[in-house]
């Protein structure tokens, strides 16, 4: 199996037929049968994935490379998941605006390049897959509230962070779910899964949720002054579901299907 091969089974699972900008083979390789996996990979993860001899490094957040730098494109997949939400797409672009121009203006300041050259250098092949693991998360979990909860119109808040409880990936978690704006008490009205889109939309995306009925969002991670927003917006109930847990079961959903297919894949890095 080479990186391609693994690439292409990201991509199917997430339904993509094209790499997204936030993700890549940053070092291709071949005849792959170890991996190591992790969220952030850095230097000192390389130089431990040389030790433990493996065949390939991948990372899941773009830290390094075009990945990197081109990872604000990916935010416009927001544009679209508030539409199916019923927001018309001119609010919806406003609404994403301003956070997606904060993502631009610090990804200038970063050293883009460090890490990728790094791998060049220890000819080891590498390569980060980012929103294609957000989009399966976001599928599990959806598809897991919609058994759960699908049939209940008067579910509350607390039966939505039970319900994500129930996987293994948040029931492990040290940062458990967590209600951010609302109470358990309140109804939950129609609940939608925000986690892939490169990064949070911000307090104006969920206005723009809220605005268009979505009664309880479910995100992986908000700022805190983005919180504090929300809540004095009122017009909706905010899960913060966790970053790493989120993260991990898209990638343990991708892991299965790597060791499926004869790959042995070591957990580095923060999965769960």
């Amino acid at each position: 199996m080479n990186t391609d091969d693994i690439m292409q089974i990201a991509l199917d699972l997430a339904g993509l037929t094209d790499i997204p900008p936030d993700s890549g083979i940053l070092t291709a390789g071949n005849n792959i049968k170890r991996v190591l996996l992790g969220l952030d990979i850095d230097v000192a993860d390389l130089l431990l994935a040389k030790q433990l001899g493996t065949d390939l490094v991948i990372g899941h957040h773009p830290v390094t490379g075009s990945p990197y730098v081109n990872f604000s494109r990916v935010m416009l997949r927001q544009i679209d998941c508030m539409v199916s939400q019923g927001v018309p797409v001119n609010k919806a672009q406003r609404a994403l605006a301003k956070r997606k121009e904060t993502v631009e203006i610090a990804r200038q300041l970063g050293n883009y390049d460090r890490v990728a050259q790094a791998a060049q250098l220890l000819g080891l092949p590498f390569m980060n897959i980012h929103l294609p693991a957000d989009i399966i998360t976001e599928h599990i979990v959806t598809a897991h509230l919609q058994d759960r909860l699908g049939d209940r119109p008067k579910a509350t808040v607390k039966d939505v962070l039970l319900a994500l409880k129930e996987l293994p990936e948040y029931g492990r978690a040290l940062t458990e779910p967590v209600i951010r704006a609302g109470a358990p008490d309140y109804y939950a009205g129609r609940i939608f899964v925000a986690m892939a889109g490169g990064t949070s939309g911000g307090a104006a995306v969920a206005k723009a949720y809220f605005e268009a009925g979505v009664g309880t969002l479910v995100v992986m991670h908000m700022p805190e002054p983005d919180i504090k927003e929300i809540r004095e917006q009122n017009l909706g109930n905010l899960i913060v579901a966790g970053h790493v847990a989120s993260d991990s079961v898209g990638l343990n959903k991708l892991i299965a299907v790597l060791e499926e297919c004869g790959l042995e894949v070591v957990r580095i890095n923060g999965i769960i």
